[in-house]
């Protein structure tokens, strides 16, 4: 969460997922890093935010103990996406080979760096690399098989 919104316990919100406003329609409960579970009583589009009322979150001293916390929802909320979608957290595992077949690791985590979303891609102890998530370098991702094959050498 990013701020505290107002007085009356609203909280903003910065989520990572496009369309923004589609948490508004799906998940009406969340979970944060720390196990608490909350169920939104309102939420709506604030220019690039969410703004949203947690329950039992009355006040702008309860909304600011929340910030920082990182908010996750239940994968059955998520919507359906197209046939060419595929969710972050499904190419989180996967196993990243180029071309040639040489085996790069597994996806350890997606970042967003602006531009383009990165792999970090490695062995969950090793060295880690990060792979631009765009066709000039992805050839094909098959997320329920757990597979990424990228024109990627493993000296880069």
């Amino acid at each position: 969460m990013a701020d505290a919104w107002g007085v009356g316990g609203w909280v903003k919100v910065a989520p990572f997922n496009d369309p923004r406003e589609s948490v508004l329609r799906n998940c009406r409960s969340w979970w944060l890093d720390d196990g608490r579970q909350l169920a939104i009583e309102g939420a709506r589009t604030h220019g690039a935010s969410i703004v949203c009322k947690p329950a039992g979150v009355d006040d702008r001293d309860a909304a600011l103990a929340l910030c920082g916390a990182q908010i996750s929802v239940a994968r059955a909320d998520f919507p359906r996406g197209r046939s060419d979608e595929v969710y972050w957290i499904d190419l989180v595992g996967c196993a990243v080979s180029n071309r040639e077949g040489v085996h790069l690791g597994e996806v350890l985590r997606v970042e967003d760096h602006g531009a383009h979303p990165i792999l970090v891609v490695g062995e969950a102890a090793g060295q880690e690399r990060m792979i631009p998530f765009v066709d000039a370098w992805i050839d094909s991702v098959d997320a329920p098989g757990g597979r990424i094959v990228a024109n990627w050498q493993p000296d880069y």
